[in-house]
């Protein structure tokens, strides 16, 4: 089932038209939420992410548009598909409706529609048997800026990048930005591991402002054994580094075993991957 306006639908019942703007403009975003037991994990930072990625989109937020009134239309999808009891992977999309070309119409409304799908874990977990090997995909650079932070409908060099990961026998691709910086991954946010300290790009390079980005630096920040910096990462340090690794929400912290020739290890990532879920049991 699909909740489209608060109205749930089966998939074949829909209401997006060809001429939604999501699609024909990418005029839309998207939150993706890890919901475990009817409980949304960092609910919070996503709907404030939500909120200032639709006003630097310039579009009308709905009245309605509280964070009660959205985390109820969430769970009630959940509870339509029977994942109240369980983990679920959940897809909020808000776009702004249809009408217009470039420029939106009047008639143009801001709507939302949200999907779910079972997950199996409930907490992270690292599997330190799996391998992600990664390299650089060189073919597309994204710009810095706000724009490139939002998690928006175009997301153009994710998908050709994946593409080309696929082609080359990749786990993953790196992102460059237009200064040749690494940036982030395809799926997550990328941190860099060296003896006591800890990189991550800064949000100013055009990364995502991830929300597992920010809740794995809220538990660095106490960690007084750690030096946490957020600077640019150039592509010769990714082989001096003793461990790289990406976040996001659904899968938590994904530890990169290999880039070339070099290989890493993953201690530090297992040590923050218990922390992250020794967090999460106190929500």
């Amino acid at each position: 089932m699909v909740n489209y306006n608060g109205t749930l639908l089966s998939d074949s019942d829909s209401n997006l038209t060809i001429q939604n703007r999501g699609y024909k403009y990418g005029d839309a975003l998207f939150e993706t939420l890890k919901v475990v037991n009817g409980t949304i994990f960092f609910w919070e930072d996503h709907y404030f992410r939500l909120m200032a990625s639709m006003r630097i989109l310039r579009m009308d937020i709905p009245m309605n548009f509280t964070m009660e009134f959205l985390e109820s239309e969430i769970l009630k999808t959940i509870d339509a598909n029977q994942l109240l009891q369980a983990s679920a992977r959940v897809r909020l999309n808000v776009d702004r409706g249809e009408g217009g070309k470039y420029l939106p119409s009047e008639e143009a409304k801001v709507q939302f529609n949200i999907s779910a799908e079972a997950q199996h874990n409930p907490f992270y977990t690292i599997d330190t048997n799996a391998k992600c090997t990664v390299d650089l995909y060189k073919d597309y650079f994204m710009a810095p800026g706000l724009l490139s932070g939002l998690k928006s409908n175009s997301k153009t060099i994710q998908v050709i990048g994946s593409i080309y990961a696929q082609e080359n026998d990749f786990d993953n691709c790196l992102v460059l930005n237009t200064n040749k910086s690494v940036i982030e991954a395809l799926n997550g946010n990328l941190f860099l591991v060296k003896g006591d300290t800890i990189k991550t790009p800064p949000l100013e390079d055009g990364c995502l402002k991830g929300v597992m980005r920010k809740q794995i630096l809220e538990l660095l920040s106490k960690d007084v054994n750690v030096t946490v910096e957020e600077a640019s990462i150039s592509p010769f340090e990714l082989q001096k580094a003793d461990e790289l690794f990406i976040t996001n929400v659904i899968k938590g912290i994904v530890p990169i075993t290999k880039y070339r020739k070099k290989e890493y290890g993953s201690d530090f990532a297992q040590r923050l991957v218990t922390e992250l879920n020794a967090k999460l049991r106190l929500i």
